[in-house]
């Protein structure tokens, strides 16, 4: 009797564990879902300004209008970057199509193809400043839960997950990405080459309301050597557009011209 009262508990157990983790995101939906905070889910334009500190102070700053819009096939973002500021870099371009990276000088009206680890301005490489679904490059796998302090020193409770490349188009070997465990919003990420070299770290902050949904509004990437060389990237005027399949095609760079 006591034999069968211990089975019937230890059924009723599994089938409770079975139940939880039934019910429980995966790491893979977790990352998916960060990268909807992150990124709208139509067409859309964005203001990046890049700011480079040395040491505390203030040592280079760039403008730049983002175009992007999600690839049907590949579930992946492509995107056109335009660089506004300062002047002797405007009308200049950059383009993102898979796997490919173009930057266009209207003085040669030539295009060089890029690496998306090639540094754009301080710590901040071509790959950063294009829209990226990290679900889509990566393969996410559950870490720990950790109270971790988030880019404005706040504590928060986050899942960490462990991401590996699963796609030539990553532009890390391995990424560890924080997420706050309700909320899953990106509070924290390190990036990291293929040696295992810390590359940068990178802290997700100042939530806003941006095309109805909450969305970092400032992404601040710290050197993985030298943690006193800090770029800040800012995001504004958040806003769904047309963006053109022409703007998306290396032939028609020369030709581009802002609405």
């Amino acid at each position: 009797m006591k034999l069968n009262h211990i089975s019937i508990l230890f059924v009723s157990l599994l089938l409770s564990v079975l139940t939880l983790a039934q019910t429980q995101p995966s790491a893979q939906a977790i990352l998916q879902a960060s990268d909807a905070i992150r990124n709208p889910d139509k067409p859309f334009g964005v203001t990046v300004t890049l700011i480079e500190y040395r040491n505390g102070k203030q040592t280079d700053t760039s403008t730049l209008a983002s175009y992007a819009k999600s690839d049907a096939r590949s579930g992946q973002f492509r995107s056109l970057i335009r660089f506004v500021a300062p002047a002797r870099d405007g009308g200049k371009l950059m383009l993102k199509s898979g796997n490919d990276f173009w930057f266009y000088d209207p003085a040669s009206r030539a295009s060089v193809r890029l690496s998306p680890q090639q540094r754009l301005l301080g710590q901040a490489s071509n790959g950063d400043v294009v829209t990226v679904n990290f679900a889509k490059d990566y393969q996410a796998k559950m870490g720990t839960q950790e109270d971790i302090p988030d880019g404005d020193r706040q504590t928060r409770h986050s899942t960490r997950l462990d991401l590996s490349s699963a796609s030539p188009d990553a532009s890390y070997h391995s990424v560890e990405l924080w997420v706050d465990s309700a909320t899953h919003r990106p509070i924290k990420g390190k990036f990291y080459a293929e040696s295992t070299r810390l590359l940068k770290t990178v802290y997700y902050r100042r939530y806003q309301n941006q095309l109805g949904v909450e969305r970092p509004t400032e992404t601040v990437i710290i050197d993985g050597l030298d943690p006193k060389w800090v770029t800040v990237m800012r995001y504004a005027d958040f806003a769904y557009r047309d963006v053109p399949e022409v703007w998306l095609q290396r032939d028609y760079l020369p030709n581009f011209k802002p609405e």
